[in-house]
């Protein structure tokens, strides 16, 4: 039985044009989304099997393919929800998101600052990855990561609250090899009230963190 199932979108194929053209939105979701979680269900069963017949030569692989694509799964989760076709802007008190409004100017001097930073990270990725705002539990701050595929090249226990996708196929069909276009293009369809409620959650639960016993 499937451990992992590809969530359904929030929205219908249209909704983020002409940021995001509809032929996109399908392939990237039922694609591309659909072959990480096939892909983490098949690793965890090839696991499994290692396990049942005490064969360990595929272990570094398996274990690596586990990191990609489940990843992949959990990023791409969170990506979807980050948007919105009445979205962008930035993220302000009287919309209902001071809070995460407060704390981007503290972590990062300015909502500018924080745009330029992640835009950067993102647009900059060498080959595939992702730009991403992450709750920092040790210091309780928001950071910016840039993500190498799906999971390399991040501080460990962070917690991703706004993702942009810098893989090609996230944009290329309409962009071509515009990948900073592509980028500004996104700060469009923000969704701030989902973003928020993210860093809510995460702050809640920064205490499971266990660093020490």
């Amino acid at each position: 039985m499937a451990i992992y199932t590809l969530p359904e979108l929030p929205y219908d194929y249209s909704e983020l044009a002409p940021v995001i053209s509809p032929e996109i939105i399908e392939l990237h979701h039922d694609k591309h989304h659909a072959a990480y979680v096939k892909g983490a269900n098949d690793t965890m069963e090839q696991l499994a099997e290692a396990r049942d017949k005490d064969q360990w030569g595929s272990i570094n692989g398996l274990e690596k393919n586990l990191a990609f694509h489940l990843s992949g799964h959990i990023l791409h989760s969170i990506y979807w929800h980050n948007m919105t076709g009445d979205g962008g802007g930035e993220p302000l008190e009287r919309d209902g998101v001071g809070e995460l409004a407060d704390a981007i100017a503290e972590h990062f001097g300015s909502f500018a600052g924080f745009k330029a930073q992640l835009s950067k990270a993102a647009a900059t990725t060498q080959g595939s990855g992702w730009g991403v705002l992450a709750y920092e539990p040790v210091s309780g701050r928001l950071v910016v990561e840039q993500v190498y595929d799906h999971q390399g090249n991040v501080g460990q226990g962070s917690v991703p609250i706004l993702v942009f996708d810098a893989w090609e196929h996230a944009f290329y069909l309409q962009y071509k090899n515009q990948k900073v276009d592509f980028i500004e293009a996104m700060w469009k369809v923000v969704n701030w009230q989902d973003v928020a409620r993210r860093y809510t959650a995460a702050k809640e639960r920064a205490n499971n963190l266990l660093l020490a016993p």
